[in-house]
């Protein structure tokens, strides 16, 4: 049976009990209905994972015992940011599983001139805190250790000036430059807007900040299918695919 992984923000140290945060409880008492004595993995970001083992389940609550640390880095050697426009609905929160899924450092939500989605207020703090949980569960799938970072929504224009990866694409459908097999960077940065694509004056602003014009082919890609295929390619030309 699958031993289950489970993220948790507390510090883990061999020996010592804790008492597992509320989500990560009920998904073992209640979703997987796990009793004591059961195996789990912990981690919580800093690196490597930790074998325990439920020592009690409660009505709230699951206390578990820890025990051996294993560095485990199943980081990719790439260091890959995703910076793009925020979509609407379930598309944006497909596109964070996805990219944490395969290996994406860094990911930037941004705020384009074709953003349909208001981020203002309360509402932010809400799409935050849902988009970190879609990362951790997407951690706990795929075995990653460490977490994606996940900045808070910002102006593309406020955003293009920090950026400074050895390689930086902007997606443009438009164009047929085609990724630079012959290069070998240890940071890059995938550039890709939201639904209808970045502005012609998007485009030319990351054109002026050294980014370079990339297409993924004859085909117009969906604002969630773009990501997916950009980050393979270039995790298998430069990561650990």
């Amino acid at each position: 049976m699958r031993i289950p992984r489970i993220f948790t923000e507390q510090n883990l140290l061999s020996g010592e009990q804790i008492e597992l945060e509320e989500s990560a409880s009920h998904h073992l008492s209640k979703v997987l209905r796990m009793q004591a004595g059961r195996e789990l993995i912990l981690f919580n970001g800093s690196g490597g994972e930790f074998a325990a083992t439920i020592h009690e389940v409660s009505k709230k609550h699951v206390t578990v015992s820890i025990a051996e640390h294993t560095v485990d880095n199943r980081e990719s050697p790439l260091e890959l940011e995703l910076a793009i426009g925020i979509s609407r609905g379930e598309r944006f929160e497909w596109v964070l599983q996805k990219a944490t899924e395969l290996g994406v450092t860094k990911i930037t939500p941004l705020i384009t001139e074709r953003t349909e989605v208001k981020t203002g207020g309360d509402r932010q703090g809400k799409m935050q805190d849902r988009w970190q949980h879609i990362l951790i569960s997407a951690c706990e799938q795929s075995q990653r250790n460490l977490l994606p970072k996940l900045s808070a929504p910002i102006q593309i224009s406020d955003w293009l000036p920090t950026v400074n990866s050895d390689l930086r694409f902007v997606l443009h459908h438009r164009d047929s430059q085609r990724l630079p097999a012959d290069k070998t960077p240890a940071s890059v940065t995938l550039l890709i807007g939201p639904e209808g694509g970045l502005s012609e004056r998007e485009i030319a602003h990351a054109l002026e900040r050294d980014f370079k014009a990339l297409t993924l082919g004859p085909r117009v890609l969906r604002t969630e299918t773009a990501p997916v295929a950009a980050i393979s390619l270039v995790q298998y030309l430069w990561g650990d695919f």
